[in-house]
């Protein structure tokens, strides 16, 4: 391709700007399209979806996991083949499967796209996991203008799954610890458990995540009991108790699948 890519951004909220803006400082030809807020100067703004992609050989769809369907819906009648759909959106890895299953006879292959990070602050240097049959192609597209992708191989829908199945993880840490340090302020330790949190967030290693797995099981009889008490002591201090109950649960369920005998002591 002789002339730099026509890159189409659908969506130029807070992600999407950032990204447009990155790729027009690096010399990209990029028109947008947003109900809800002009582009970003140096981006062409479009009326509609199916206007911004007309002469796309990228379409970045960046709104939402709920726009995302609408969006391609509204822009088909004028998405040229060969065109690569990009979808950035962290939408259930089900969603990505239905958008490459509308686009299969179109002649347009599909990039699921998996940020790996938070956008504002980063733009096009985010970390980006991608799969589908768009790939390859969409990151040899970045790679024009400098910009790393890790591909990975596997349908549209395989990227996603990765990033939410880390999600569970990570957002999981940061529910339970708003929800613990919103009950040790109610207590008025506020202070102490922050230290407490943060020492123990220091000392992590490797070797953890197989003791969390093996010791919530070997002590799940026990530990549904702690917490338990734990649900009860923030319900008492009026904080809701969604992530201890969760974990209550959760425990209860793996103390129901041991085998007799196995809890033991341990913390």
């Amino acid at each position: 391709m002789d002339r730099p890519p026509a890159i189409a951004l659908l969506g130029l909220g807070e992600a999407g700007a950032e990204i447009a803006r990155d790729l027009v400082a690096l010399g990209a030809d990029v028109r947008g399209y947003d109900p809800r807020v002009a582009p970003p100067p140096g981006v062409l703004p479009r009326t509609d979806e199916a206007a911004a992609v007309a002469d796309a050989d990228l379409v970045l769809s960046v709104n939402s996991a709920a726009d995302a369907p609408v969006a391609l819906r509204n822009a088909l009648p004028r998405l040229q083949p060969g065109a690569i759909w990009a979808d950035l959106n962290t939408a259930a890895p089900r969603v990505k499967r239905d958008l490459a299953a509308t686009l299969a006879d179109r002649g347009v292959p599909v990039a699921d796209v998996a940020l790996l990070g938070t956008v504002p602050g980063r733009g096009l240097r985010t970390p980006m996991l991608v799969s589908g049959d768009g790939a390859r192609r969409y990151a040899q597209v970045l790679a024009g203008f400098g910009v790393t992708v890790d591909v990975l191989d596997g349908p549209a829908g395989a990227a996603i799954s990765r990033k939410l199945l880390r999600s569970v993880f990570w957002k999981g840490v940061a529910a339970a610890v708003v929800e613990a340090v919103q009950g040790a302020e109610a207590a008025g330790v506020g202070d102490w458990l922050r230290r407490d949190i943060a020492a123990e967030l220091d000392r992590f290693a490797a070797t953890d995540l197989e003791v969390f797995l093996t010791t919530s099981r070997e002590h799940a009889r026990r530990r549904t009991a702690e917490m338990a008490a734990a649900a009860q002591q923030l319900a008492d201090l009026g904080v809701p108790a969604r992530v201890a109950a969760a974990a209550r649960d959760q425990l209860a369920a793996l103390a129901d699948e041991a085998t007799p005998g196995e809890d033991g002591g341990g913390s």
